[in-house]
């Protein structure tokens, strides 16, 4: 009996502190998490350039969001009201997209290598959704990725740096 119980706690330890490639420690999820914490509110993930998806031939613009993964990263493409947004956490804010440009988006994002997911179903309601079915937003100025100003910045002092000491040169 002991070497029963002593090969269940090395076999249930072995598995669970074995790495798996379902989450790791940066916070990444497969796609298999991601499909069943959305099954919970009854929404499925679809591949987008799947042959089931693209026999259905539907307009990206008809459908009500997209998730997007490209080197353990993810992010949304979200219609909220009547309007798109790129919801990425990299750039410094949502990004407005037009239903002309959607399409076109999605295809670089694959031409970048992007796995793209067509969420299917429901999506819960939310405040932004419901403020943009009564107005519609224009936006200003594109975010730009995170960390890029700073770079544009220390660029431009770096370029005020050089024809300085180039004029006193």
């Amino acid at each position: 009996m002991p070497s029963l119980v002593a090969d269940f706690h090395y076999k249930f330890h072995d598995r669970i502190c074995q790495p798996s490639g379902n989450m790791d420690d940066s916070g990444f999820f497969s796609i298999q998490v991601i499909s069943n914490a959305l099954g919970v509110w009854g929404l499925e993930p679809l591949l987008f350039n799947s042959r089931e998806y693209q026999r259905l031939m539907i307009d990206p613009v008809n459908e009500k969001a997209f998730i997007c993964n490209y080197k353990e990263h993810w992010f949304t493409v979200r219609k909220l009201g009547q309007q798109w947004f790129n919801l990425n956490s990299l750039l410094t804010g949502p990004e407005l997209i037009s239903d002309t440009y959607l399409a076109l988006f999605l295809a670089q994002l694959q031409q970048e290598g992007y796995s793209i997911f067509v969420i299917r179903g429901n999506l819960p309601e939310c405040e932004a959704d419901q403020i943009l079915r009564i107005m519609r937003v224009e936006q200003q100025h594109r975010p730009k990725l995170i960390g890029e100003e700073e770079a544009q910045t220390s660029s431009g002092q770096r370029q005020g740096v050089m024809s300085t000491m180039s004029t006193r040169c």
